[in-house]
């Protein structure tokens, strides 16, 4: 076999390899902040949508004034980051759309819900309070 072909060969298993890696199995844990710490400010949360804090790995909406949910930023499908959140928290990788209030699947491919925190409010802060809730 010529080396090119060898090199062809490997990179193109290297591919297959990260595309099901991407698409399959349980997403990973991306959970980067710690209990007690500052994930955000309240005013940077819409009413009746939300924001991605990305240094924390965490979504936080705010469904109805001062009822502030957070959930791990890591979509269920394939482990992207959620990147827009709107009416709906959605991932752009696959197109899958999760619920502002309760983190469900609303749109797939993705079929687990997104792993839900406690956050409280302390002045303008959001401070992460607990691991999972669900």
């Amino acid at each position: 076999m010529s080396r090119r072909r060898l090199l062809g060969t490997a990179g193109a298993a290297a591919a297959v390899t990260a595309t099901a890696a991407a698409c399959g199995g349980e997403a990973p844990r991306p959970q980067e902040a710690r209990f007690g710490q500052v994930v955000g400010q309240t005013t940077d949360v819409p009413v009746g949508g939300g924001v991605v804090f990305s240094d924390s790995k965490l979504v936080v909406t705010q469904p109805e004034e001062g009822d502030y949910r957070a959930f791990s930023a890591s979509c269920t499908h394939g482990g992207c980051t959620v990147q827009e959140v709107t009416e709906v928290i959605g991932c752009l990788c696959h197109g899958s759309r999760f619920d502002l209030v309760t983190g469900e699947p609303v749109v797939g491919p993705a079929t687990e819900p997104l792993e839900a925190f406690t956050v409280t409010v302390d002045g303008t802060d959001l401070i992460l309070e607990s691991e999972s809730v669900g």
